[in-house]
């Protein structure tokens, strides 16, 4: 009985730490508050909407806040990535709704010796932190994840940023999750688009370009990685090998800067 009891115990801590973490109020906040435009390539968010019911959003951050190290580290990978970009992105509206509606920009928030991606206001996994620390230690320091498509998921708030999605990200279902805002982003012609041997893509692509050049899927070089998601790009496979080859021309797009607020 005793070794049953035993056996049972680990059994169920197992379905625990798999189990993750439960963000169904963020993922309500998002189903209300972010209009879907153009199909999912664009969305914007009801940051008023948002503010009116701000106890709700204050709450799911401190359901994050209170995720020790130790518990984190028995998840799933995938499961450690979605609560990631899901704190991210909320701590991100948190952040906008400290001085919303006087401002026009997320830079608005910084200053001229702290970027509003430095300020430490978030505690997460049992330290202070800001939003650089999240992404950039977190999720691509940490050695962890090697992730590409994170930069289409994480949202700074702003028009050139790819789309805010309307749904909480999920361990179960975050491959999925993560093809279809990669695409929609690719796809989205004021960010990314193709035309006479030269490609013009997003800034994102300038600013990590290491970050598509790490193997990922077999890609080492950033034309390998958007040789993937030609179909997205609209590149017929002539122009695609054309693009491997180093026949392409690939320049990057000012990056809209715009809160990306409905109103």
């Amino acid at each position: 009985m005793r070794y049953l009891f035993i056996s049972l115990f680990v059994l169920q801590a197992a379905i625990v730490a798999a189990a993750g973490f439960d963000h169904s109020r963020w993922d309500s906040l998002l189903t209300e508050y972010v209009e879907v435009l153009e199909g999912g390539k664009i969305t914007k968010v009801d940051y008023g909407g948002i503010a009116n019911v701000q106890t709700e959003l204050t709450g799911y951050l401190r359901q994050l806040s209170q995720i020790t190290r130790d518990r984190f580290d028995t998840w799933p990978e995938a499961e450690q990535l979605a609560f990631l970009i899901n704190a991210y992105n909320a701590w991100t509206v948190d952040l906008i709704l400290t001085r919303y509606p006087d401002l026009h920009s997320i830079k608005d928030l910084g200053s001229l010796f702290q970027s509003p991606w430095k300020k430490k206001f978030i505690f997460l996994l049992e330290k202070e932190r800001s939003l650089d620390d999240i992404e950039h230690v977190l999720i691509r320091g940490s050695g962890r994840y090697n992730e590409p498509r994170i930069h289409f998921a994480v949202n700074c708030a702003s028009i050139g940023c790819p789309a805010l999605r309307n749904q909480a990200y999920r361990g179960d279902i975050l491959e999925k999750q993560l093809d279809e805002v990669t695409r929609l982003f690719l796809s989205d012609k004021s960010r990314n688009r193709s035309g006479d041997a030269e490609l013009q893509v997003s800034s994102i692509f300038k600013w990590y370009r290491e970050d598509f050049e790490r193997n990922w899927r077999g890609a080492n070089s950033l034309p390998q990685f958007l040789a993937l998601y030609r179909g997205s790009l609209g590149l017929s496979r002539p122009e695609t090998e054309a693009l491997v080859a180093g026949e392409f021309d690939i320049t990057f797009l000012d990056y809209d800067w715009k809160l990306n607020s409905k109103d």
